[in-house]
């Protein structure tokens, strides 16, 4: 596969040149079995940095317009990416993430649904929540802070694991999916502000 190549060829030198600073709890990121990884969501490079940082082969969703075509489909399949429908409550990508991390694997998504254009955490969308329910995976969050330019170092921030149980005993008056939504809301967030006084 396209992603074990580039693995194998670019992380090394990727991460010489990203010189990644990871705080927090950076031993997350070495979960086994499968997890979920949630992270804020500002440039189009933010999976490639994923991707060098964290030791799992990760498994991303992305808007369904990039399989448009037979090439833009090999090319993406082929670096474990599957599409979903931004517009829709796409049920077969829900269902792909659901059986991919019953089967041990690391899933990653964006859970604002696109690019925010500041450092501040846009609303939440309920399916990593949901997602995270009917599998029983955990959530690890994650943010990175927005480089200044290009060379700039990546700064990552890892918190801690959020489960369905943890999440609703914060919030017992809230049902389980709007539970873990608020506890993916406020991690992003606390991350967030705890990197920006760095």
């Amino acid at each position: 596969m396209l992603y074990i190549i580039f693995i194998s060829l670019l992380k090394i030198p990727l991460w010489l040149l990203m010189r990644p600073k990871i705080c927090g709890h950076k031993e997350n990121l070495r979960m086994k079995g499968g997890v979920i990884f949630v992270c804020n969501h500002r440039a189009l490079m933010d999976p490639v940095k994923l991707a060098i940082i964290c030791p799992r082969i990760i498994h991303f969703m992305a808007k369904k317009e990039l399989f448009d075509t037979k090439l833009g489909s090999i090319f993406f399949k082929s670096l474990f990416v599957f599409p979903v429908s931004r517009k829709t409550a796409d049920i077969k990508s829900v269902k792909n993430a659901i059986k991919l991390l019953e089967k041990g694997k690391a899933f990653g998504i964006y859970p604002e649904g696109k690019r925010a254009v500041t450092d501040n955490i846009d609303d939440i969308e309920k399916g990593t929540a949901f997602i995270a329910a009917k599998s029983g995976a955990p959530i690890v969050p994650i943010y990175l802070k927005e480089a200044k330019h290009r060379l700039s170092r990546v700064e990552v921030m890892v918190g801690e694991v959020i489960t369905v149980e943890s999440a609703s005993a914060v919030r017992p008056d809230m049902k389980p999916v709007e539970a873990v939504t608020e506890a993916i809301r406020s991690s992003l967030e606390e991350l967030g502000l705890e990197m920006r006084k760095k």
